[in-house]
C-alpha cells in the first residue's frame, strides 16, 4: 500500500484495484456510469474507484424502411456496468447506493472480482495474461470455430498474447492464430 493511501484511508485498505460487475436497471447503464463518475469526483475517490464502463461493440443495422444501413454502438451486456475499484466499505457503499444500481454480481450480492481472463474475454480491458506454454507443446482450443480441437504450438507472442498452432483439419495440418484466452494447456 502506498503511504499516501494508507494515510488517507487507513491501514486496512487494500491497494489492488479489481474489476467488479454491477447490475443496473436495464437502459440505465449510461446514467449509472455518469452518476458514479460524478460521485467519485465530488467525494475525491479517484484513488479507490479507478474506472467505470460498459463494453460496447459497433454493429451495422438496417432497420425496416431505412434506405441505408446505420452503424451504432450496442451494449455487450445490457443491464450491467463494470467498475474497476479497490473494494472497501466506503466504495461498496458508494457504488451500491448509486441511483439505478440493483447490486453487485456475486453469490448473495457479495461482490466477487472478475479474473484477468474474464476481464479480457468480456472485452472490458486487455489484461496481460501469462501463458506457461512452449513451442512444440500440444494445447486444446476452448472457444471459437475450432473449439475442442487440439493443436501443436508453433510460436508464442507474449506481447500480442497470441499463439500460432498447427491443427489437423480434414487430415491436413492447418495453421491458425489464437488469443491466449482461447486455448488451454493439456
Amino acid at each position: 500500500m502506498t503511504d499516501e493511501l494508507r494515510t488517507h484511508y487507513g491501514d486496512d485498505t487494500p491497494t489492488d484495484a479489481r474489476w467488479y460487475v454491477v447490475h443496473t436497471y436495464s437502459g440505465y447503464e449510461n446514467k449509472v456510469k455518469e452518476d458514479l463518475e460524478k460521485t467519485i469526483e465530488n467525494r475525491n475517490l479517484q484513488d479507490l474507484i479507478i474506472e467505470v464502463k460498459y463494453p460496447t461493440e459497433q454493429v451495422t443495422e438496417l432497420k425496416e424502411g431505412a434506405k441505408k444501413p446505420k452503424t451504432v454502438l450496442r451494449k455487450l451486456y445490457p443491464g450491467y456496468v463494470m467498475v474497476k475499484m479497490i473494494m472497501t466499505d466506503k466504495t461498496w457503499y458508494v457504488v451500491r447506493n448509486t441511483s439505478g444500481v440493483t447490486g453487485f454480481v456475486g453469490p448473495g450480492g457479495k461482490p466477487i472480482p472478475l479474473t484477468d481472463e474474464e476481464v479480457t474475454a468480456m472485452g472490458v480491458e486487455r489484461m496481460q495474461l501469462k501463458m506457461d506454454i512452449e513451442v512444440g507443446e500440444t494445447v486444446r482450443i476452448i472457444s471459437g470455430a475450432f473449439a475442442n480441437f487440439t493443436g501443436v504450438v508453433q510460436s508464442v507472442d507474449a506481447e500480442a498474447q497470441t499463439v500460432k498452432l498447427l491443427i489437423s483439419l480434414f487430415g491436413k495440418e492447418t495453421p491458425c492464430e489464437l488469443d491466449f484466452i482461447e486455448i488451454q494447456k493439456l
